[in-house]
């Protein structure tokens, strides 16, 4: 079968690219760049033939139009994942309008499946203990978390409607190969390098990159009755366990205060005014922050289509592994990691 694919060059795209064409389906890339579809792809092992470029961006509706043309099932995955608040209106405009026209696209042209990728973040902050299928929309103010809530509203809206909408609820996510080093890994990466030595208390569902695209090739290619939202698979982490689990795989103290959330959100604020004519970027942003002191866990029958959560542990030095493969962060940052990472 076809699939097209927006943000097939990002993280949870890519990964997705490589469980569909192992699978030996086709995949349809929208991309802006071209250039950035092998650097991507490649490590992977995704095989050429079985990728076809379309140009275009989620805000260019007929190249929307032309990407979804012909297409058994569409994932759409393209968003930008940032609490820096520099990129707030590139935030709203592409997470919420772009999801708005590939949808509505994606169903004038008779995909039989539609995923629309969510984030555990829309649902936040929640009602209750745990959050999943059933679980409304959350409501918030923080530039991120409400974009995909926005956008997780117009996926329900079509599938209210009858279309063949589904929507995945990734957790933060980890794991080897980025390609743009997002927020998660790029936290990791930050830790290593000592830059992050003050975190808020509380915690945060986690997962490996790889489990959630098992999750996506499952759901546009599977079978899929009720319900139709499915949870990406994970862990719920506290910050103290985030640390100590970096600390276990790469052998090193990574020293580190905890301090109580909500007072520290006020930090965050600071830190997003200072943020507007700093030019570098300052780690301690409100939106991670606000995230620790009101996440939640998913609930433990939250579906997964099956698909199994491995190891945090796992994850996580893998994520080390790779960032040290990568040139990203030394040899001695990645500590015991190291001997484990094949020489260039």
């Amino acid at each position: 079968m076809l699939v097209t694919i927006t943000g097939g060059t990002g993280f949870v795209g890519a990964h997705t690219v490589a469980a569909l064409t192992r699978a030996g389906h086709r995949v349809r890339l929208l991309v802006r760049d071209e250039s950035t579809v092998d650097a991507a792809l490649t490590p992977l092992d995704v095989d050429p033939g079985a990728v076809d470029i379309a140009g275009g961006d989620v805000l260019d509706e007929a190249g929307v139009v032309a990407a979804v043309r012909g297409a058994d099932a569409v994932l759409h995955a393209a968003s930008v994942y940032s609490f820096d608040r520099r990129q707030h209106a590139r935030i709203r405009r592409t997470n919420e309008r772009g999801t708005e026209l590939v949808l509505a696209a994606a169903r004038r042209a008779g995909a039989g499946r539609i995923v629309h990728v969510s984030s555990v973040g829309a649902l936040f902050p929640a009602r209750g203990r745990v959050i999943g299928p059933d679980s409304p929309v959350g409501r918030t103010r923080e530039t991120y978390l409400a974009s995909k809530a926005a956008a997780d509203r117009i996926a329900r809206a079509h599938a209210a409607d009858g279309a063949p909408v589904v929507i995945s609820y990734p957790p933060a996510l980890l794991g080897p190969h980025d390609p743009r080093l997002g927020d998660q890994v790029s936290r990791v990466r930050d830790v290593l390098r000592g830059l992050t030595p003050i975190w808020p208390l509380g915690g945060f569902p986690l997962g490996d990159v790889r489990d959630t695209a098992e999750l996506h090739a499952r759901l546009l290619t599977g079978a899929v009755a009720e319900p139709l939202r499915y949870f990406g698979p994970g862990h719920y982490v506290s910050t103290r366990a985030f640390v100590r689990t970096l600390r276990r795989v790469t052998g090193r103290s990574l020293p580190a205060v905890f301090l109580p959330a909500r007072a520290m959100l006020p930090v965050g604020l600071l830190a997003n005014l200072a943020q507007r004519v700093w030019p570098w970027h300052i780690p301690a942003e409100y939106g991670a922050i606000y995230t620790c002191a009101c996440a939640t866990r998913v609930a433990g029958a939250a579906p997964t289509a099956g698909v199994p959560a491995r190891p945090v542990e796992e994850t996580m030095r893998d994520t080390v592994r790779w960032l040290c493969r990568a040139g990203h962060v030394s040899a001695r940052a990645a500590g015991a990691v190291e001997e484990l990472v094949p020489a260039p």
